[in-house]
């Protein structure tokens, strides 16, 4: 698929019904063609596995990922699990049943706490990086470049950030929920006079599969949403540096709206 793209109109509108028509139009233009990267993506998968070239490209973006983010994820991480237990603890005291925190931290970080801190972390780390990073080559004619020289910026580019966000966001997540878990056990061993062993029984115990897959299911969502939009809103980059710093904005603002909307559909799905 073409990337570099010429404008739909050249003129002004000439009132607000037809201004707010062209909103519409490009609304569902852009709709279109970022799904058009999202399955053109997807299709080059194989490619980017099979290729010499593209498996360094996959490796590289795995370690940006997974290795670079990992102190902000581990900070943001062990925080919540604190935050968690410390509000849910202290509410569980005034009923004396403080040996359901482990258990309450738990659902709450495999379920969607765990899920959102990767997907939340990812989308200001990796997806800002990645929007700012496509519009600057966009804006200085090596994305039309490629498209001369017949090299797919799809296959290229798109492709391999993606794959890497779709395999590390899971991995992630579950990282997420074992590192808030700790941070949980902590605060109650030290504030809640829980033992740390009576919190990781009660965390154990009531855990289910179902709980870890609905969680990994949600950032393998997440990691493809952060990967679309931002390679979307870095390809579409136009008006030189101002332009870069605002498909970076755009994309770290959508990807948490569309983090918090599928968070939410999809817990509906699985637990009614």
């Amino acid at each position: 698929m073409t990337i570099v793209r010429e404008p739909m109109w050249d003129d002004a509108p000439r009132s607000r019904t037809q201004a707010l028509y062209r909103h519409l139009l490009q609304f569902l233009s852009t709709l279109g063609w970022t799904a058009r990267i999202l399955v053109s993506s997807v299709a080059a998968f194989p490619s980017v596995l099979l290729r010499r070239s593209g498996r360094a490209d996959f490796s590289a973006q795995l370690y940006i990922v997974g290795i670079r983010t990992l102190p902000v994820i581990t900070v943001v991480s062990l925080f919540i699990g604190m935050i968690l237990a410390l509000q849910v603890g202290l509410e569980l005291r005034r009923f004396n049943q403080e040996i359901y925190l482990g258990a309450a931290v738990m659902l709450t970080l495999l379920r969607e706490m765990g899920p959102f801190a990767c997907g939340i972390s990812l989308a200001a780390c990796v997806g800002s990086a990645i929007a700012a990073e496509l519009g600057t080559m966009k804006v200085n004619d090596e994305i039309a470049a490629l498209e001369i020289m017949s090299i797919s910026p799809i296959r290229y580019l798109a492709a391999p950030r993606l794959l890497a966000l779709l395999v590390m966001a899971p991995i992630l997540a579950f990282y997420c929920s074992v590192i808030g878990t700790l941070g949980g056990g902590i605060v109650g061993s030290t504030q809640l006079n829980v033992f740390f062993q009576q919190y990781i029984s009660s965390a154990l115990s009531i855990a289910e599969t179902k709980d870890l897959f609905v969680g990994l299911l949600k950032a393998g969502v997440f990691g493809m949403l952060i990967g679309t939009v931002s390679v979307a809103e870095g390809f579409g980059t136009k008006l030189g540096a101002t332009g870069v710093g605002r498909s970076t904005q755009q994309s770290v603002i959508v990807n948490f709206l569309l983090i918090l909307m599928f968070g939410y559909m999809i817990t509906r799905v699985f637990y009614r």
